[in-house]
This record gives C-alpha cells, sequence and structure tokens, in this order.
C-alpha cells in the first residue's frame, strides 16, 4: 500500500518533495565522484527512491550509510562493466560518424537503437536494485533482462525517460546537473512503478 496516496497533500509537500530530490540528486553526485563509487552511489539513491515512494517517507540517514557501505565492494565489478560497455559504444559511434568503418547510416541508426535499449535495460536495472536496498546487482540484471524481454514497452518507456533526462543535462547548466540525477532517479522508478518491470506492483 502506498501512504503517499492515502493522505492529502499541498503545495508545501510538492515544494518539500522537490528539495529533497534535488539533496539526493547532488549527494548521489558526491558520493559518486570517486567513479568508482559510483554504482553504490546510485544503489542507494535507488533505495531511497524506492522507501520514500512506498512509504511516503525517507529511509533514516544510518540506514542510508549502512547500505552504501555494503554496496562499495559490489558496486566495483558494475562500474568498470559500465564504463567499458559506455566506451564500446562510444567508440563505435564515433567510427561510424567519422566513416572509419563501412555500414553507412544504417549501421549508424541500429547502433543508436541499440544504444537506447541498453540505457532503458540499465535504468530497469537501477530500479531493480534500488528494490533490494541497493545491493544485489547480479539479480538485479538478470530480473531486469526477464522483465525486458517480457514487457518491451516499458523497456522503451525508461529508455525514453533515460534519454529526456541525459539532454536535459546537456542542455542546462553543469551546476544543476547534480539536481537533475535525483529527479532523473525518482522518474524511473516512477515509470516502472507506472509500467510494471515484474509480475506484480511492488510496493
Amino acid at each position: 500500500m502506498d501512504s503517499r496516496a492515502d493522505r492529502s497533500r499541498d503545495w508545501r509537500d510538492t515544494v518539500s518533495d522537490a528539495a529533497d530530490l534535488a539533496l539526493l540528486g547532488i549527494l548521489t553526485v558526491l558520493a559518486s565522484a570517486p567513479v568508482l563509487t559510483s554504482a553504490a552511489a546510485v544503489g542507494t539513491a535507488s533505495a531511497a527512491v524506492h522507501d520514500w515512494l512506498s512509504t511516503g517517507s525517507w529511509p533514516p540517514a544510518r540506514r542510508t550509510l549502512s547500505r552504501f557501505g555494503r554496496a562499495l565492494l559490489p558496486g566495483v565489478p558494475v562500474v568498470l562493466i559500465g564504463v567499458a560497455a559506455v566506451a564500446l559504444l562510444a567508440a563505435d559511434l564515433a567510427a561510424l560518424v567519422s566513416g572509419r568503418v563501412p555500414g553507412g547510416p544504417v549501421a549508424l541508426v541500429l547502433t543508436v537503437v541499440v544504444a537506447a535499449a541498453l540505457l532503458g535495460y540499465a535504468a530497469a536495472i537501477v530500479v531493480e536494485v534500488g528494490r533490494t536496498g541497493g545491493v544485489a546487482w547480479r539479480s538485479a540484471t538478470v530480473r531486469a533482462a526477464r522483465a525486458c524481454l517480457d514487457h518491451p514497452a516499458t523497456c522503451a518507456a525508461l529508455a525514453g525517460t533515460s534519454l529526456v533526462a541525459l539532454l536535459v543535462g546537456v542542455l542546462v547548466t553543469p551546476v544543476a546537473v547534480p539536481i537533475l540525477a535525483g529527479y532523473a532517479l525518482a522518474a524511473v522508478h516512477a515509470v516502472a512503478r507506472r509500467r510494471p518491470l515484474a509480475g506484480v506492483e511492488l510496493s
């Protein structure tokens, strides 16, 4: 049961939510600064958003710090794999755009479609790991893959949401990008709850 839907809300709640998400984004970016801590930071933030949407309140600071600590070591391979995947896609796109490899516009379009699908899959993983307290990345990748195959519309919606967030991140002033991170996390969670990744809606 979602307690956020069970009580009346006014503009003060909206302002408070906006401020909380902005702070979450800033803290997530700061915690991700060493790079190897990025997965732990994102997973912990995702878990906090899941708690907030499910219960109407943010988890205590002690629980959040505990989650972050537990997620540090398991998150390192996730960061390395993610960086490698992004580097490979970027190199592939650069080669296609420059004409160094054959394929032309068709190959470029197919690569962009694959990149968008992988972005939606990555967003699904972030949502799933948030539902497990910010840890268990390996099982989250399996659940997210199964969910994306079973519900491609949800994966597409997550990809679209993530692409919009990236576009806005490019357009806004750099100082606002950390703030955007919190809203992006909330957005992918909201999409997943509206179009459930799993067979049933998670509370």
